[in-house]
């Protein structure tokens, strides 16, 4: 079972709302940082399970989300909080680099 939800054009002002931080994974499937940082997304998913909600959003599929958010480069993770954008992170990292760009949300 999967820690990431796909998220669309559609679901995406629904999924982002609430009160834990959303994390939502902007990316294409010729991408290959994308690529190399889906499996990370997923085990910090994982790992942050009660404390995060996780998504993913493919910018070839979902071109008006991309562009409301002026996404440019990919990947880019955009961390929100109540719908709105609390960080925004480009390109790709390791997990413990990512990890410690996201931990002050939980403090």
């Amino acid at each position: 079972m999967t820690n990431v939800h796909e998220v669309t054009d559609q679901s995406f002002s629904s999924f982002v709302q609430g009160e834990e931080p959303v994390l939502i994974d902007f990316w294409a499937a010729w991408c290959g940082p994308c690529k190399m940082l889906s499996p990370i997304v997923e085990e910090l998913a994982g790992d942050l399970k009660g404390k995060l909600k996780a998504g993913k959003l493919n910018v070839d599929d979902n071109p008006q989300t991309a562009s409301r958010y002026g996404i440019m480069s990919i990947p880019t993770l955009l961390v929100f909080k109540k719908g709105a954008v609390v960080r925004q992170i480009v390109g790709y990292m390791p997990k413990a680099q990512l990890n410690a760009k996201l931990s002050d949300l939980f403090s």
